[in-house]
């Protein structure tokens, strides 16, 4: 182990992925575990990997197919049993990056969009935006060139909520037109 830190061999080192992977709420894939993981000090890359890799090996992790990590039953429990022995200063700044984390997983989780070509060249937008309740918008535009399909994939993956306010609002606003009735 290098540097100084709370985290001083290689079991402590496995406890601390266990306590990770134990609180992030979805399969994350290797940068993510090394970067929540380079919390202290004493940390290198070359002993997180071989630690990360035997806990695979052990199955307290699973690895999937898509190169996401998760733990296994085996894994809770011995996390259970060993996250006392983590540093306090050190679970409290994994629990802060835990949260960051967890924000932008269920944030991704709730927002998409992706882009569909159609038959006849043009391009087919789908963008929905969920809550914790469930589906709060769902749309899909037609749209004639792919750059500019990309473009809107990506303003409303930065800013559904935007979108969602402008549609509400146009619609709540505006009142139906009187010859519409006839």
């Amino acid at each position: 182990m290098a540097g100084r830190g709370f985290i001083h061999d290689k079991l402590e080192l496995k406890f601390l992925i266990l306590y990770i992977t134990a609180r992030v709420i979805e399969p994350i894939p290797f940068d993510t575990v090394l970067d929540l993981t380079m919390c202290d000090d004493a940390i290198d890359y070359f002993d997180f990997s071989e630690c990360l890799a035997d806990l695979v090996r052990t199955e307290h992790l699973s690895l999937s197919e898509d190169g996401l990590y998760s733990i296994t039953e085996k894994g809770l429990r011995n996390s259970r049993i060993c996250e006392s022995s983590l540093a306090y200063s050190v679970r409290l700044r994994c629990d802060k990056n835990l949260a960051k984390c967890n924000r932008k997983l269920r944030r991704k989780s709730q927002v998409r969009a992706s882009t569909e070509k159609r038959e006849n060249g043009t391009y087919t937008v789908n963008l929905a935006l969920d809550d914790d309740m469930g589906s709060v918008m769902e749309l899909k535009l037609a749209i004639p060139r792919e750059d500019m399909a990309k473009m809107l994939t990506e303003r409303f993956q930065k800013s559904p909520e935007r979108l969602y306010s402008e549609i509400m609002r146009v619609l709540m606003s505006s009142e139906p037109p009187e010859d519409a009735e006839r």
